[in-house]
């Protein structure tokens, strides 16, 4: 079974739906538009650490922990209890974001593969998605374009089971003060200017490992 006792020792210490390719939403930014929409989503003089017009808690911002040694670099853990996501680097450290999971009973605990990232990536609800809410979801059944206010904001990691698109992702939100709650209808949820940073550092391939959000299993993130 997978637990939290397996990865991460702290140095101290809505839509966010599950989503699928679009079959009409098909216009694609070009490199300025996408540039434009990244210094529109980025605060003025944005340091990662401490900058947060969003009104997050402070353990919630990113910040450099003490990763356990045998981690896999590259690879993401989502703590799904304390809303953590770390991503492991080199040398016995990970970066940890805040984030939002999904609500109750539609949060997937599991191992993926990052098998696609997209930059202001197009966002399509589910048939499941529309026909448990259809009087949000259904407006979205053709898609919807990128930009500011697309469901995946900026960046998309895509969640695979093998060759299997499972439409779970780790991606940005236009609601930055849900994290750190569940409130989205499956996804991993961070903050834009927090996942821009991220999208960088991860390569396609690495594993994902999203704990389980009912707290069995749960350890102790000190050694």
């Amino acid at each position: 079974m997978l637990t939290r006792r397996h990865f991460i020792v702290t140095a101290a210490a809505m839509f966010s739906p599950a989503i699928a390719v679009p079959a009409l939403a098909t216009t694609w930014p070009t490199e300025t538009q996408r540039a434009d929409w990244d210094a529109q989503v980025t605060p003025p003089n944005y340091d990662p650490a401490t900058t947060n017009p969003w009104g997050l808690h402070p353990r919630l911002l990113p910040q450099r922990v003490e990763a356990r040694a045998d981690l896999s670099p590259g690879d993401i853990h989502v703590d799904a209890v304390a809303r953590y996501l770390y991503h492991i680097e080199e040398g016995g450290t990970a970066m940890r974001y805040g984030v939002a999971i999904g609500r109750s009973g539609l949060y997937e605990p599991g191992t993926y593969t990052i098998r696609r990232k997209v930059e202001w990536p197009h966002w399509m609800p589910t048939a499941a998605m529309i026909q448990r809410e259809p009087e949000f979801y259904s407006q979205y059944e053709n898609g919807m374009e990128p930009g500011p206010q697309n469901a995946l904001g900026s960046r998309a990691l895509y969640l695979y089971v093998g060759d299997r698109d499972t439409y779970l992702r780790i991606h940005g939100t236009p609601y930055p003060r849900s994290i750190g709650s569940r409130a989205s209808s499956g996804c991993v949820r961070m903050v834009m200017p927090h996942i821009n940073d991220l999208y960088e550092q991860v390569q396609v391939g690495v594993t994902a490992h999203l704990y389980p959000a009912n707290g069995d299993g749960r350890a102790s993130a000190h050694s």
